[in-house]
Order: C-alpha cells, then structure tokens, then sequence
C-alpha cells in the first residue's frame, strides 16, 4: 500500500496538467489513522464527483462491542455515524475553489429512517468501520489545481474522520441514546410476533408531516392518541412502560370523515416497517416489516402474473390465469399489486380507499356489506 506522502507527491507532479492526469492518484493510501482509498476519478471537472472511502481499522476506531455485536444496534451506530460525517463535510464542501463540482465533499443524506446504507458500513466481527463519499477534484476550468484538492485531503478531510469516526471524539451519551432507541424498536417488533399483532402506534406519536414534500415532524401536530378499546401497554428495556394502540392481526377497518388522518394513520404504518430517528415522532410507531401498500395504478405493465381470483371472463378473452398487459385498468393494476405482494411474502396490506379501484374493492364479500 502506498503512503500518504506519495499522494502528495503525485499531486504535485501533476499540478497545471490536463484534467485526465488525475487517474494517476487512483489507489489506496496509508494516512496517520485511517485508509484513504480514491476508488474513481472523474474525468471531468463537471462531471459526476470522485468516488473516495475511508477505512478505519476496529481498533482504531474502538467502537464498544455492546454497539456493534447485534445488527440492529450495529445498523443504528452507522446511521448515526454518517449523520455526523455529513455534518462535518458540509462544513468545507466548496471551500476549495475551482470550475464546475471543484471542492464538492458530500456523502449520503439520511432522511428520518435509520437504514442500511453502503455509505457506512461496520464489520460485526472487526468492528472495521468503511466510509464511501464523494469529492469533486478542484480545477481551473480543464487544468488540475491539485493544490486546492491537497487542501481538502490532507486538511478538511482528516478533520472531518477525526471528529466525527473515533469513538473517543462522538457524542458518547448520544450514541448510547441511539443504541437504547434501537433495541427498543427491535424489542417491540418481537412484541409484535408475541401478541399477534400487526403494528403498534404509541400514544404520543407524531404522525402527520411538515408538508408534501418534507418528511420531518410537523410543529404543533396533535400528538396520536389510542382509543381504550385497542390499548395496549408494553415494558420496554430502555424506555420503560409505554402505550399505545395494538392493531391485531387480521381486518382492521379505519373509519371517519374528511380531514380526520385515516390516510395519514395509514402513511405512518406505511412507514413503520423502518425504524426512525429519535425526535422523528415516529419512533414508536412499529409495523410487521413485510407491510406493504396495495394501490391501483393505472398504466401499469403487469408481466405474466395469475390475477384470475379477483378477475376473469375479459370482453377481449384474455387469460388471467397467465395475465400480461402494457397498460393496465385500476382494477387489473390493484388485482397485481395483491398477488405479487403475496409472492413476496408479505403478511400486511395497507390499502387506502382514497387510492384503491372502486370495481376491485367491491368484489370483496366483506366490502359489499361494508357498503
């Protein structure tokens, strides 16, 4: 493996170049604590930025095992990890100056789900910590500034690794908050399995949204409230008792007039297949995590599959045992969605009136008599 220093001998050697001379730094390089391995290189400074990871060694990073040794707990560090490393290079993107993407230092944007993401990754027996990003190499319109991109390595990025990827410099208390959080979550989905329920919403919960196009928390939302009749009480190993509303397992029928959240009820179990960050509202709000949403979808294409329990006997005789079509009706596109999400696996459909195929639903013998 090649040494810090030959890298900055290289950028130096190719300084005032052609753009394409930067492939000569492709490879992995030993710095002080960490790896720095220049995984892609652009070709172009507007092109699609450099592709670089950051690998740190377990004992390096010195991660406590009780956050490493079990996947949820393991998949909650890293989430949070990235969150912070997103902090910190935020702070220097385009700090550097130069022509098109020059400067840009960005990694995965997280949004309010905790998930696994290839942008971090912890080794469960090493507990090697690996960090993929991307930087835009600095240049001064087709000509290699590598002193701006020396700047960013050997300067902002090391900044950004050591305050954000050693467990000697994060927010200790914050990521044993996070570590509590996630084996809450994980213990209410084994609750799930125990007293067969479906999904559990806690009392508390905020469900609705800041608006259509943002996923964070609205601000003095009306906290969710379980009626007594589907209340449940469940001990938690961190948070203690908590309640909430256990929807049992089977068929769940939620009622009421416009404007009263039954779309927004069911966006939150939607949802609740992830786990959320803490603050989100939805922290506790849990489904089976096979739950899918079962919709019609006008124009589908639909590939070869047997929708011939709900339909059958078309005007254009075809066979819905082996049904196949490029545009599909609302009815066909639903009778799809069903069958194909039962392939799947799923043990939970979410269906929404609002968004389902009148002529699909009404063929349900529960429906008519709901009607």
């Amino acid at each position: 493996m090649k040494q810090a220093e030959e890298l900055q001998q290289i950028l130096r050697r190719i300084d005032h170049k052609g753009y394409p001379a930067y492939k000569d730094t492709a490879g992995a390089y030993q710095c002080r604590d960490y790896v720095l391995s220049i995984d892609h290189v652009q070709g172009d400074p507007f092109a699609s930025p450099s592709k670089v990871s950051i690998h740190i060694n377990g004992k390096k990073a010195r991660f406590p095992a009780d956050l490493i040794r079990e996947k949820h707990t393991r998949t909650a560090l890293a989430d949070a990890l990235l969150r912070r490393f997103g902090r910190e290079v935020e702070q220097y993107s385009h700090k550097a100056k130069g022509s098109g993407k020059s400067g840009l230092l960005a990694v995965s944007r997280p949004g309010q789900e905790v998930l696994e993401r290839s942008a971090c990754e912890i080794s469960p027996d090493s507990g090697d910590l690996l960090v993929r990003m991307e930087i835009g190499f600095p240049a001064n319109g087709r000509t290699i500034h590598s002193g701006e991109l020396i700047k960013i390595l050997f300067q902002f990025l090391p900044e950004c690794v050591q305050n954000a990827l050693f467990y000697k410099n994060a927010d200790q208390k914050h990521l044993k908050a996070v570590k509590e959080l996630a084996e809450d979550q994980h213990f209410i989905r084994g609750q799930l399995k125990e007293k067969h329920l479906a999904a559990f919403v806690a009392d508390g919960a905020v469900l609705p949204r800041e608006s259509g196009i943002s996923d964070r928390p609205m601000k003095q939302a009306v906290p969710f409230l379980s009626p007594e009749s589907m209340a449940v009480e469940l001990h938690l190993p961190n948070a203690g008792m908590i309640r909430g509303m256990g929807i049992p397992q089977g068929i769940t029928l939620i009622v009421g007039g416009g404007y009263h959240g039954k779309s927004t009820l069911l966006k939150a179990l939607e949802r609740g297949v992830y786990n959320h960050i803490a603050n989100d509202g939805r922290e506790y709000v849990i489904a089976d995590d096979t739950a899918v949403k079962i919709r019609a979808e006008d124009g589908r294409s639909i590939q070869v599959t047997d929708i011939s329990m709900f339909i059958n006997g078309l005007p254009n005789g075809k066979d819905t045992r082996s049904f196949v079509t490029e545009d599909a009706s609302g009815s066909t596109s639903q009778a799809a969605n069903v069958i194909e999400a039962m392939e799947a696996g799923t043990r939970l459909f979410l269906i929404d009136e609002d968004t389902s195929a009148t002529n699909f639903m009404v063929r349900d013998e529960l429906m008519q008599r709901v009607i």
